[in-house]
Parts: structure tokens; C-alpha cells; sequence
């Protein structure tokens, strides 16, 4: 599935009620952007009822709160929503250890496997945009003057500035590195490379795209 182009894929992320599914914390709410054609063609987002307390910290980062979650649908009914949506997809998002490890513990918990490609939109950035004062979301998004609400810790204004973080970059690629149609592979290749190796990376992707 990953050599399919890196302007067609679901850009994702997680409200949680914590920092790690293996200690119990759960996904609260899931905010997702479907690009297709380097452009947002469809949204999905939910908040869900995780059937556990959110934490007072985590109620004040995100706004989502135990009253807000009462009457919301079970993550289990959201999450199968969800499989559904990215059906056929490679996965971004920003960080992306964190989102896919909740990711994988929510479809587990419905005996559903994600079987396609997840990339970091944080370490693509950290190779693309080496000048941005650090790679958070916030900073990347004033940084390249992105789109944007002002709106972070809620799962689609996040998903969507992640969205137009990763439209920014391939169109950097595409004017300072002449990779003129990056695929799948070759972003999630470029999050895995070193900086020190990355001229080698451009050339050798260059030459196989223009043999």
C-alpha cells in the first residue's frame, strides 16, 4: 500500500485522556482529513464517550470534558466508523508514535489491524523544514503561515493544520529537491534518514525518477 502518492492519504490524530493506552488511557476524540489530489476532500471527527474518567489536566488542555463524553457514542462504535473511513489509505500524523499506538489499541480492542503505512509529519519536517525554530504544530504552522483556526489540542483543527503541513512539504520537495510526484514510500523513506544523508537521499530518489 505505500507506494500509492503521498497527496492521496488520511491525515489523523487523538484526543486522549493520557499519554500511553498500556496504562489504561484511552482515546477521547478522533479528528481525521482525507486528501486526495493534494487537496482536503472529506473530514471525520467524534468525540467519545471512553467509558473513563478524563483527567482534570486533560479536560483543560482539550475543552472535551467527562459531561461533553457522557452522552457520546462508545469508542468501540466510533472506531469501527473510523476503520471504515481510512479503508485503503496510508496514515499521517504529526508524532505519530503517539497516535498509532492508541490507534492500534482502540482497533484491537475491536479485532480491527490497520495494515497499511503510518508517517510522522514531524519527522518530515524536521528534515524538510530544518530552519522552523522547533516542530511542533503550532510553531510549523506560523512558521510556513498555515491555514488555521488558532484552534490545537482538538483533533481536527489539529488533523487540518497537520493537513496543510504536509501539502507545504511536498510542495517544498517538489521546488528546492525536483521530486515532482513524491509517493508514500518515499516521504515515510525521508522520515527514517538522517539528516547528514539526506543530499545522497535526493539524488538517488531524483535519478530513479528521471531514468
Amino acid at each position: 500500500m505505500q507506494h500509492k502518492p503521498a497527496d492521496h492519504l488520511v491525515v489523523f490524530d487523538f484526543e486522549t485522556t493520557g499519554l500511553s493506552p498500556d496504562m489504561g488511557d484511552r482515546a477521547i476524540e478522533i479528528g481525521a482529513v482525507l486528501i486526495e489530489n493534494g487537496r482536503i476532500a472529506d473530514r471525520f471527527q467524534q468525540v467519545m464517550n471512553p467509558g473513563v474518567r478524563i483527567p482534570l489536566f486533560i479536560e483543560n488542555l482539550t475543552g472535551i470534558t467527562n459531561a461533553m463524553v457522557k452522552d457520546a457514542r462508545k469508542n468501540a462504535d466510533v472506531m469501527g466508523d473510523f476503520y471504515e473511513f481510512i479503508a485503503g489509505h496510508n496514515l499521517v500524523a504529526h508524532n505519530a508514535s503517539f497516535d498509532e499506538r492508541f490507534l492500534r489499541a482502540e482497533f484491537r480492542r475491536i479485532k480491527k489491524y490497520f495494515s497499511g503505512g503510518i508517517a510522522c509529519s514531524l519527522l518530515a519536517a524536521r528534515r524538510i523544514f530544518q530552519l522552523a525554530p522547533n516542530h511542533q504544530l503550532a510553531t510549523l504552522a506560523s512558521y510556513k503561515n498555515l491555514p488555521n483556526e488558532g484552534v490545537y489540542h482538538r483533533a481536527l483543527a489539529d488533523a487540518e493544520v497537520t493537513a496543510h503541513l504536509w501539502l507545504s512539504m511536498l510542495d517544498e520537495l517538489r521546488e528546492q529537491h525536483r521530486q515532482e510526484s513524491p509517493s508514500f514510500d518515499f516521504m515515510y523513506r525521508l522520515t527514517k534518514t538522517p539528516k547528514h544523508q539526506l543530499h545522497k537521499f535526493y539524488q538517488q530518489a531524483t535519478a530513479r525518477e528521471y531514468s
